[in-house]
């Protein structure tokens, strides 16, 4: 009984992973993007919604790690899935302007990804009117 179920639980484990990804670790990819994003003026209070586009150059699927925003100020998001060879997705980064007290906005987002080097900074700037 107890080979039955570890051959069965064995089965099931090696079965169950329905989407295969071929992703392994120490796979270095390549990756283009523009890493300022110029809000330009904005009105105190408002939310700055940038958008940085990310394209997978290299040969591997382009994985995320660690995104840290530097601030609390400012929330990023990553993809979820990995980006595979030739296609994009992008980086979210949203600046809450409300609490600033200066006139120029100047914000980083510092992304973890499987490129060399393997970290990238992004910047976000707006000047508050």
């Amino acid at each position: 009984m107890k080979k039955t179920f570890l051959f069965s639980l064995l089965v099931v484990a090696l079965t169950s992973c329905g989407e295969e990804q071929n992703i392994k670790v120490g796979q270095k990819t390549t990756m283009e993007l523009n890493p300022v994003y110029n809000a330009g003026k904005v009105i105190k209070g408002e939310v700055i919604n940038a958008k940085f586009k990310i394209k997978n150059t290299g040969d591997y699927p382009l994985v995320f790690g660690e995104v840290r925003p530097s601030c609390s100020c400012t929330v990023a998001e990553k993809p979820t899935e990995p980006i595979q060879p030739g296609e994009t997705g992008e980086i979210i980064a949203q600046v809450k302007t409300d609490n600033l007290t200066t006139k120029r906005v100047n914000k980083s987002v510092t992304i973890m990804t499987n490129t060399e080097p393997n970290v990238t900074v992004l910047e976000i700037k707006a000047t508050i009117k």
